[in-house]
């Protein structure tokens, strides 16, 4: 099909653009996402839809007058306070320079929308009750052909910015490019190639191409999520996407920056001229007034001025204090609701992550013993309380997790690749834990095999009892720990290294402050560091970042620097699933050949949230399962708050 001349505005992208940056959550990079009803045009039966979703199945029609969870009679009004950890030092979230507070993205929206208020811990998604869907905001509906060549997003006439300037197919296209041009590199590198061009055909109406002969996958949802920002402001300002600055652009949702007090504190207001307040997409959402966000210098001070009432809603992830330290006396006069709510969401694949960029780290035999030098079971009930399971999945407890010996369509998914798939990948069960003796820190069955790997690598041991690699020089290694971490996790850490050394390791667990830290993860300075990935759900583009050879030097996304040709192929044949037989098939493999290539030693994860908050919230009295939505869907109640602050346990 011919593409037709641009109406107003086509911007095509240049080689030399590959060379910028770019930095954003990408999350929404991995979704793979269309949908609707159709009609007849030009001969081709287009695709017309107020949402979308890969394989059309959306589970609100186009007449839906709310999500289903929430509560379209929440009342409005109120605040709900959190607590951070850390220093910040810019508004500007899309930055590699500077750190940007909690929730600096609340203010921008995209076409298609997500939650606005997620965070760290409670990551976007909306709505909040289905997985793969995403539902117009900015757009009032979309259209493309089946075979997904291009898409034409219809946008909402009244969507204006804060400052009351309109929000037009001009800013759209206009963001799009500030993220190619100004964005990281591993994106914008990702982007060019499967978005060569876009059109603005009139004020309201933009139309994207994609390249031909590639997957279809992620291709309009990506178009579709990148935040829209001002042309207007960012022209008159001739502010940059990748630099530090406190200077913000005027975003289009439910909430703007409000007060700021760089390293204390910051706040964002609800704005009442908000344009899409009435939409359905709304309905019961963005109830409060103010949303503040207290900084602390750590975790302690953090948790004790919860107590003290200096913020109100705690999501706690120190398992420590919650088995023992709510127990004062705002928590047992009630007046503090403590909760352990189900989170259906795919648990985050953390653990301890190596970098396969440092020449000790590309035998995987030295990787393995370093592993079993860790101790899930003596650590879960020493330092844990019990209260975690262990993850060994990219996708734990989801259906695309790999299981025991590949047969059925896992098989022949992995047997249509030839040569590249090891045999034990075939034949043997699929990686998982190491169980560990939990009655003493020091497995000494574990350690022995750890020897054996570590003499097998050749790294011997010296006669000062030390390991030494074939050229004499000693096995040294660096764990990169934030100082701004609980100190349960120091903990841990700690007590992983101290096994680590008795192998004969000389390990450098080198804390630094939050910065540093943020600088060194930037540019993978360390050996050893706490992190992780994102959840594999289904096939996207997205995860050519996470886990693919092409950007593994260089992507933020990609902690280990994970670059394997069999994952590559998988990616690239995921990509092409034409069933949902075959997706699965796919994602099941990928989970099995990440876990073979071991870039990270699996840690802990926990299927529940913990929640502790002041009694004077609402909330849905069925949560949704995937997104814990305290900034979202809950609501303030003002006579609860009124008896909390009359018995004195406000400030």
């Amino acid at each position: 099909m011919q593409k037709p001349q641009a109406r107003v505005l086509v911007r095509h992208i240049d080689d030399h653009e590959r060379r910028r940056w770019w930095c954003v959550f990408a999350f929404w990079l991995i979704l793979g996402l269309a949908a609707g009803t159709a009609r007849a045009a030009d001969h081709e039966e287009l695709i017309v839809s107020h949402g979308y979703s890969f394989y059309g199945n959306l589970s609100y029609p186009a007449d839906y007058t709310q999500f289903n969870y929430v509560n379209p009679e929440a009342p409005k009004g109120g605040e709900i306070a959190i607590g951070a950890v850390g220093t910040f030092d810019s508004m500007n979230p899309y930055s590699r320079k500077g750190r940007a507070p909690g929730l600096s993205t609340i203010m921008y929206e995209s076409l298609l929308g997500e939650a606005p208020t997620a965070s760290n811990v409670d990551p976007a998604t909306a709505p909040a009750d289905v997985l793969g869907e995403l539902y117009c905001l900015l757009c009032e509906r979309l259209e493309y052909p089946p075979g997904k060549e291009w898409v034409i997003f219809y946008m909402r006439p009244e969507a204006q910015f804060s400052d009351g300037t309109p929000l037009t197919a001009h800013d759209v296209g206009f963001s799009h490019n500030l993220f190619l041009e100004q964005g990281l590199k591993s994106y914008a590198e990702a982007v060019k190639k499967r978005v060569p061009s876009y059109e603005v055909i009139d004020d309201h109406t933009i139309k994207f191409y994609f390249s031909d002969d590639i997957s279809r996958r992620s291709l309009i949802n990506q178009v579709g999520t990148v935040p829209v920002f001002s042309q207007k402001w960012y022209e008159e300002t001739g502010a940059m996407l990748d630099e530090s600055r406190l200077e913000i652009s005027p975003g289009s949702g439910a909430y703007m920056l409000g007060a700021i007090d760089i390293n204390r504190r910051i706040t964002y207001t609800r704005n009442e001229n908000y344009w899409a307040k009435d939409l359905p997409f709304n309905v019961g959402r963005n109830n409060f007034d103010t949303i503040r966000v207290e900084y602390f210098g750590d975790d302690t001070a953090a948790f004790e001025a919860f107590k003290a009432g200096e913020y109100t809603f705690n999501v706690e992830g120190n398992s420590r204090r919650w088995a023992t330290q709510y127990d004062f006396p705002k928590a047992n006069a009630g007046q503090i609701v403590r909760e352990e709510l189900p989170d259906g969401a795919p648990a985050v694949p953390t653990g301890i992550v190596f970098n396969l960029g440092r020449e000790v780290m590309k035998d995987k035999r030295v990787r393995e013993a370093l592993a079993l030098a860790y101790n899930f079971e003596w650590t879960n009930d020493s330092l844990q309380y019990g209260l975690f399971k262990q993850r060994v999945s990219f996708s734990q407890d989801t259906p695309v997790m790999a299981t025991g010996v590949p047969e059925g369509s896992e098989l022949e998914f992995l047997q249509s690749l030839g040569d590249i798939v090891p045999a034990e990948l075939l034949e043997e069960e699929v990686r998982t834990a190491h169980t560990s003796n939990p009655e003493r820190l020091f497995d000494r069955r574990n350690a022995r095999q750890a020897m054996r790997l570590l003499d097998e690598a050749g790294y011997t041991v010296s006669d000062n009892g030390t390991r030494v690699g074939p050229d004499g020089r000693p096995l040294r290694i660096t764990f990169l720990f934030n100082a701004q971490s609980s100190a349960s996790a120091r903990g841990i850490f700690e007590n992983y290294v101290s096994n680590v050394e008795k192998l004969g390791v000389d390990v450098n667990f080198e804390v630094v402050d939050g910065a540093q830290f943020t600088s060194r993860r930037r540019d993978r300075d360390y050996d050893l560091i706490f992190g992780g990935y994102y959840p594999i759900l289904e096939p996207g583009t997205g995860l050519r970042q996470l886990f693919g050879s092409e950007a593994a030097e260089y992507s933020l996304f990609n902690p280990a620097g994970l670059a394997s040709p069999l994952v590559d192929q998988i990616i690239d044949k995921a990509l092409l699933a034409g069933s949902k037989e075959e997706e699965l098939a796919a994602m099941q493999a990928l989970d099995r050949a990440l876990r073979y290539e071991f870039a990270l030693v699996p840690v802990w994860y926990n299927d529940d949230h913990w929640v502790a908050y002041y009694d004077m919230y609402g909330r849905p009295e069925k949560m949704p399962p995937y997104f814990l939505g305290y900034m979202d869907f809950w609501w303030f109640i003002e006579d609860k708050a009124a008896e909390l602050r009359s018995a004195g346990a406000l400030r």
